[in-house]
């Protein structure tokens, strides 16, 4: 008969200690460099798909939690929801709210930290994000503060990026160039359906987790490049991160990552990035 023991202390390894508030300051200067909109609103069938898959009814109190430039609030707003917007960068929602002027749609919004809402339990009955609650910092925080502010039988809906998808392996590239600190986690942990259950199941009466695509559309490779390295603030810092010979490097490994995934064969980019499009029932 064998017996088993528990490893010492020296067999296992200590998990990596994470300052999340210096993570957290990090995250929002990143987002809020370069101009996110940019890339924002080419998202906006994403927020469109998403309403109708939690099934948004007009009348209905509908929180956007990391909402960037509006599309998931938009959408709502279309369907005549009574919606608030969030984010902690407030110039994403001033984006958000010229948007809304422009097509003549009511639209509230609140600077706010996702793993602090500034809302009582049971204040919503529908909260979506669309790649946004993705990028906190605290992720089990974040989850905890969507299943509290949404009422019990109310939905949460997201889009969140899988980690094999073209945008979950563009973190990846980046990652080998430009690390990311001891113990932070993976944004694309969102895109699992093993993590999902695993943080909301005890307060869900139901995940539905179905993968999608989104096809980011461009004029060439080069464009698209150009267009992430200057607007959009991950890829905008790694790059700064660099020395020039890096950079050459980065850019070298995102083209070909680019190559890899592009299904164009015109000159132009057609590159489907795969996500979870995630509809929770709060039990």
């Amino acid at each position: 008969m064998s017996t088993l023991t528990a490893p010492s202390p020296a067999m296992t390894p200590a998990a990596p200690s994470v300052d999340l508030s210096a993570l957290k300051a990090r995250q929002q200067a990143t987002w809020a460099s370069g101009d996110y909109a940019i890339v924002g609103t080419t998202l906006q069938i994403v927020g469109e798909t998403l309403c109708e898959a939690v099934d948004l009814r007009a009348g209905e109190r509908v929180l956007d939690v990391a909402a960037g430039n509006g599309n998931a609030s938009l959408a709502a707003a279309r369907r005549f929801a009574d919606v608030t917007a969030t984010d902690y960068v407030p110039a994403l929602l001033e984006r958000a709210l010229a948007r809304a002027a422009a097509e003549g749609l009511p639209l509230r919004v609140e600077t706010a930290d996702a793993e602090a809402l500034p809302f009582d339990a049971a204040s919503f009955d529908v909260v979506l994000s669309t790649f946004g609650v993705m990028f906190t910092a605290d992720h089990s925080a974040a989850a905890a503060e969507l299943l509290r502010v949404v009422r019990p039988g109310g939905r949460i809906g997201m889009a969140n990026w899988t980690p094999d998808g073209f945008i979950g392996r563009l973190f990846a590239t980046i990652g080998k160039r430009v690390p990311p600190p001891p113990g932070a986690c993976p944004p694309a942990n969102w895109g699992r359906v093993a993590w999902l259950e695993e943080q909301f199941g005890a307060g869900a009466a139901e995940i539905r987790a179905t993968p999608k695509t989104f096809a980011f559309r461009y004029r060439s490779p080069a464009h698209w490049l150009e267009v992430f390295r200057t607007w959009y603030g991950p890829v905008l810092k790694a790059f700064g991160a660099l020395d020039p010979a890096g950079q050459e490097a980065l850019a070298a490994d995102i083209m070909a990552l680019i190559e890899a995934f592009n299904r164009a064969t015109d000159g132009a980019l057609v590159v489907e990035s795969e996500y979870l499009e995630v509809v929770i029932r709060r039990a």
